[in-house]
């Protein structure tokens, strides 16, 4: 499908890759792994043709597309969200454009050859329709901008009121609607949280096309890729099967490495030892100088790239009450919007509580004011005995003195620590060598925040608050502050969609959404199971009960009681959608008959017929419509309420 052939590209001044050569078949589903830096951003525009190499070739089959999304995107277009979305679609665009110019021409005084080819170009452009499922459309798109977070009322916003995470969102959105041979994605999960993620999983696992993924989230790129392409020292190598079996092979491949490197270097100590031995005797020079060559000779082997193992652990933190924070009916509105109501929450000694649910559902709004950086409307925040709250977020970073150099910052946090310590913390942020004196006012966005989650690592708190702290690590520094916070003795709160990262941290989870909040007595992959059997029905927090106290006979009541929960529900529904389904075969036969007609000698000759024909089809065409949107809305309605009972 794609052919990268003995590619190189420049990036100021030197190689990012040298005469790499890389081949990619329809249906292949690869991660792109690699450090920062090594070129995966590049890689991705130079497959989807926004980036040409320095030398080389690229070859792409005929009629290949390809939907990119960039890590960053500001769209500044007036359009609303809903016609955004759908005038992305190139083939809509077509044929709307085609029909509006051959009705236009209709309407002229025009030859009966020119009629009759107008009405064979309509009859083909309805066959069209019919082929690439046109009526279908706005369903589709209503399916994934709510998929991804809209609701029915963000459809008529302009695309420029919206910030630039949901920005980022909508030109996935028209991505997923374009119907690409291969879809390149860097760094997607930034933007979603856990409903959207999950959503996003679901689709791409049925995207038929080629996908090419940059992520730093193992769950996601363990559910959707298997194959990985690496890059390291400015070349390309294919590992087979998922993520996770990539970071084994990577693994062994890199032990295997070390050992040759040390035998080389041996061998090497070796000679030169001979070379340093014999070098001023004369009756050895012949020797010496076939060692010096054969030093010459030898290709040196590079070692993989390695993060130093490191092993940061809190500060040991001093003893909170037994009940560190009680939320008592909290409330909490910004000016009509309601977002908290009759939060009653209490966190306990050594809680690791995860807050999940869709944006704006309040989860950062719940954590500021548990951290007193935001106030309340009513309702009480109770703080125990001897509790000590540190609080992260992007925003803190803006907090940082902007004239304080980055080693700095965490020595008067931690003066204890001595300074290799806070070096070895600082590299696993990704700030090495000289980065570590730059001032915190010419760091970006990202960096900035890195450094306030650093700083939160060495602060002496029992009761720690993280919103979204991963969005701006790699492997690595994630596999750090993850560890981190097992081992961490107090309470913890994190905001966070990252499934794996969440996995070994998180004894608790609090799903909030839509003024409705539900307590998970066990931690990420109890909470995924468990959310598919129980929808929110009541306002107030519940604790579940674990999987081991469900006895049989209480799972087979639970069990018959979603069985008639479910009959209940789609009854209705399923009747409607086979009214419609039955009205839409009627009509589609018509339709085929008219269209017959329209094409018809017989018809062509009386013009009279022909247009009585025409005017029938119009209106038979718009019944269609409004039927297909009755059928698409039931069919949408049915398939959420069933999915609530999976």
């Amino acid at each position: 499908m794609i052919t990268i052939q003995d590619v190189s590209i420049q990036f100021t001044g030197e190689n990012l890759f040298e005469n790499v050569s890389l081949k990619i078949n329809y249906g292949d589903r690869i991660a792109l792994a690699g450090s920062n830096g090594t070129g995966k951003s590049t890689l991705l525009k130079m497959i989807a043709g926004l980036e040409e190499p320095s030398s080389g070739n690229i070859y792409r089959q005929k009629n290949i597309t390809s939907g990119y999304l960039p890590q960053e995107f500001i769209n500044k277009s007036k359009e609303f969200l809903f016609d955004e979305v759908r005038n992305s679609i190139r083939f809509i665009t077509d044929i709307e454009e085609s029909e509006l110019r051959i009705q236009s021409r209709l309407r002229e005084k025009i030859t009966e050859d020119e009629s009759q080819k107008l009405l064979a170009e309509l009859g083909d452009l309805s066959h069209t329709k019919e082929h690439k499922e046109y009526y279908a459309v706005n369903s589709k798109i209503e399916k994934i901008l709510e998929g991804l977070g809209f609701s029915a009322n963000d459809f008529m916003h302009p695309v420029i009121d919206f910030s630039g995470g949901w920005q980022m969102r909508i030109e996935l959105a028209k991505i997923l609607m374009g119907s690409h041979s291969i879809i390149l994605l860097d760094e997607p999960t930034n933007h979603l949280d856990i409903d959207s993620l999950q959503w996003l999983i679901g689709f791409l696992s049925a995207y038929k096309g080629s996908l090419i993924l940059v992520s730093h989230d193992r769950h996601f790129l363990n559910k959707l890729t298997d194959k990985t392409i690496e890059i390291f020292n400015k070349k390309l190598t294919f590992f087979n099967g998922n993520y996770d079996h990539y970071l084994k092979m990577k693994d062994e491949r890199d032990e295997l490495i070390i050992a040759q490197f040390k035998n080389q270097e041996k061998k090497i100590a070796q000679i030169e030892k001979f070379i340093e031995r014999f070098r001023y005797k004369a009756t050895k020079a012949r020797q010496v100088q076939s060692r010096i060559k054969q030093i010459d000779k030898i290709e040196k082997i590079n070692l993989p790239e390695f993060e130093k193992e490191i092993t940061l652990s809190f500060p040991e933190p001093p003893a909170s009450g037994i009940t560190p924070v009680n939320l008592i009916n909290l409330c909490k509105s910004y000016g009509k919007l309601r977002v908290l109501e009759n939060v009653n929450f209490t966190f306990e000694r050594g809680d690791k509580v995860a807050f999940l649910g869709p944006n704006g559902a309040g989860k950062t709004t719940l954590s500021k004011i548990l951290a007193a950086k935001l106030d309340f409307e009513s309702g009480k925040v109770d703080i125990g005995h001897n509790v000590h709250i540190s609080y992260y977020a992007q925003e803190v970073a803006d907090n940082l003195n902007m004239e304080d150099d980055i080693i700095d910052v965490i020595s008067q946090t931690a003066p204890d620590l001595t300074l290799a310590k806070i070096r070895s913390l600082l590299g696993s942020f990704l700030f090495s060598d000289d980065d570590v004196f730059k001032k915190i006012k010419v760091l970006s966005g990202g960096e900035k925040s890195r450094v306030a989650l650093a700083k939160i690592l060495v602060t002496k708190a029992n009761f720690i608050i993280l919103d979204e702290p991963t969005n701006h690590l790699d492997y690595n520094s994630k596999l750090v502050l993850q560890k981190a916070l097992v081992q961490f003795n107090g309470t913890l709160v994190i905001v966070s969609h990252d499934i794996d990262f969440l996995r070994p941290i998180a004894n608790k989870i609090l799903e909030i959404r839509k003024l409705k909040y539900r307590l998970y007595a066990g931690g990420i992959d109890y909470y995924l199971h468990k959310r598919k059997e129980y929808s929110l029905e009541k306002d107030q927090t519940e604790i579940l009960p674990t999987e081991q106290m469900l006895n049989k006979k209480d799972q087979k009541r639970i069990e018959a009681e979603l069985r008639q929960k479910k009959y209940t529900a789609t009854k209705y529904l399923k009747e409607k959608v086979a009214k419609l389904e039955d009205e839409l075969e009627s009509l589609e036969k018509q339709k085929s008959t008219l269209e017959k007609d329209l094409m018809c000698e017989i018809t062509y000759k009386d013009p009279q017929l022909a247009k009585s024909k025409k005017n029938e089809f119009d209106l038979l065409k718009s019944k269609l419509e409004t039927i297909y949107r009755d059928w698409s809305s039931a069919v949408e309605e049915l398939e959420k309420i069933e999915s609530q009972f999976c």
